[in-house]
């Protein structure tokens, strides 16, 4: 008897015996091979260490094993925004000093008239190492024995926006990728399920947006958590008055035993459970953010060493007192901005402010981490969206010379887990324009960070979009001259 073919609302044939009502032979063999088909794969997948990590069914955030035994169990990254110029900080060239007012032919673009511009900074060499560093610095200077200075860093953009966004994400196409810090969170999970995994402390707002801490295609409990230093923290955090623990509690129950049937029926459904997760952490958060913020409560030596009495000083030493609170509670990836290296005209007078007000405290912040035990167990990295160039536009060298942006050469420094401090790596050309010796790319950094924390970039995937998706894109180059 011809058995006339069904098929099913997902388009797989249904052949039925129609005199029993029972799968037919040969659906069944479809049914089954297509199965063992399925099973093989993952098999081979998670044997080959390609099959992305899977969410943990009770928790997303939960802790979960690196790659390998990490040299650090926290990061927390110091984005300089506005880009900090390398010849004025960590990668001095006395040459400028002597070219310092001569015009060039180079052309950038457009025939504009350009004009050389020299340091406006003294360097000395500090610590056992000698490394030099320019005076703007002159709390930090004191911690290069535990700093390691890559002087031949470069990306791909000179723009604000795409620069922030390619440091954060290695992308750069606003929410095409997830966060350096959505991916450590997603590989390593967080170790205090009362706080974020990922949190990121302002500095005024951020070019590029919500994109810089967005988690993109990964599931949504990997995003990170935007924390105001001063005033609300986070928005809606308290409960509105007249509401109580135990009411929120109950409400909270009640929703989540509604959306547990979704749950069952689709256990891949990543976004439901992300915001069930959210919801849970927000409310665990009420407690435990307050306390983790709470400055105040610090001895007044701790306070003074990381400047929080000086006015220029405290805003960046409330969020370098705050991110050593929260990584000291198990956050596992906390950034810190601090704006206004921008200097396209008066490089000295906007990198000095740029000195007072970050100085003392991300240098009190190397010291108090050491003091505690913290620093050998907490990366910390220090560095902006891209470097600056070596000369300047006529019109800004006449009034006060600043330097414009340039994406062939920036300087960023590491401290702490798995870091051979006093190190300098690499170098760049006799003006500092370009990279040129240990030349390394953004990707490389992200490797090296990914890699300090017990990740493999290249194992470190999430399937999306028809192929295996890593922060790294094709894979960087771990700097193997400053791990320890």
């Amino acid at each position: 008897m011809l058995i006339k073919p069904q098929f099913n609302q997902c388009g797989d044939v249904e052949v039925q015996d129609p005199r029993s009502g029972d799968v037919g032979r040969r659906d069944f063999l479809f049914r089954m091979g297509r199965g063992i088909g399925g099973t093989a794969l993952s098999y081979m997948l998670a044997r080959d260490g390609l099959l992305a990590k899977g969410i943990p069914a009770g928790n997303p955030l939960a802790a979960k094993a690196p790659h390998f035994a990490p040299k650090a169990k926290a990061c927390i990254f110091l984005f300089m925004a506005g880009a900090p110029s390398q010849m004025d900080t960590f990668d001095p060239k006395p040459i400028l000093a002597k070219y310092h007012g001569t015009p060039i032919t180079r052309i950038y673009g457009s025939l504009e008239k350009r004009i050389y511009v020299g340091s406006p900074f003294k360097f000395a060499k500090h610590g056992q190492c000698g490394m030099e560093v320019s005076e703007i610095f002159p709390h930090l200077s004191t911690c290069v024995d535990d700093i390691a200075v890559v002087r031949s860093l470069h990306t791909n953009s000179n723009s604000h926006p795409t620069g922030f966004i390619l440091m954060n994400t290695g992308v750069q196409e606003p929410g095409a990728a997830p966060s350096m810090g959505s991916w450590l969170v997603y590989g390593l999970g967080t170790e205090n399920q009362n706080m974020p995994g990922f949190v990121v402390l302002p500095d005024g707002g951020i070019q590029g947006g919500i994109a810089n801490y967005s988690n993109s295609y990964l599931p949504t409990a990997y995003q990170g958590t935007l924390i105001n230093p001063q005033g609300v923290p986070i928005v809606d955090l308290k409960p509105p008055s007249g509401v109580t623990v135990k009411q929120q509690s109950e409400t909270l129950g009640l929703i989540n035993d509604y959306n547990r049937g979704y749950i069952d029926s689709d256990p891949g459904n990543s976004a439901l459970l992300g915001r069930m997760k959210s919801y849970e952490l927000a409310f665990r958060m009420q407690m435990a953010v307050p306390d983790a913020l709470d400055v105040d409560r610090e001895p007044e030596k701790v306070k003074e060493l990381y400047g929080l009495n000086d006015k220029i000083a405290e805003p960046m030493a409330r969020r370098c007192l705050m991110a050593r609170r929260m990584v000291e509670r198990g956050v596992r990836f906390v950034q810190i901005y601090c704006g206004g290296w921008d200097s396209h005209s008066d490089i000295d007078g906007g990198h000095r402010r740029c000195g007072l007000k970050s100085d003392q405290p991300v240098a009190g912040l190397l010291k108090d981490l050491k003091q505690r035990g913290l620093l050998d167990e907490t990366l910390v990295v220090w560095g902006g969206e891209f470097g600056r160039t070596a000369d300047n536009h006529m019109s800004f060298f006449r009034a006060h010379p600043g330097r414009d942006h340039n994406e062939k050469a920036m300087v960023t420094w590491f401290a702490g887990g798995g870091i051979k401090g006093g190190t300098v790596v690499g170098n760049t050309d006799e003006m500092g324009i370009e990279a040129a010796e240990n030349v390394y790319h953004l990707h490389d950094l992200h490797a090296t960070i990914l890699h300090l924390m017990g990740l493999d970039d290249m194992r470190l995937t999430y399937y999306h979009a028809g192929r295996f998706k890593r922060l790294t894109d094709l894979g960087g180059r771990v700097m193997k001259e400053i791990v320890a």
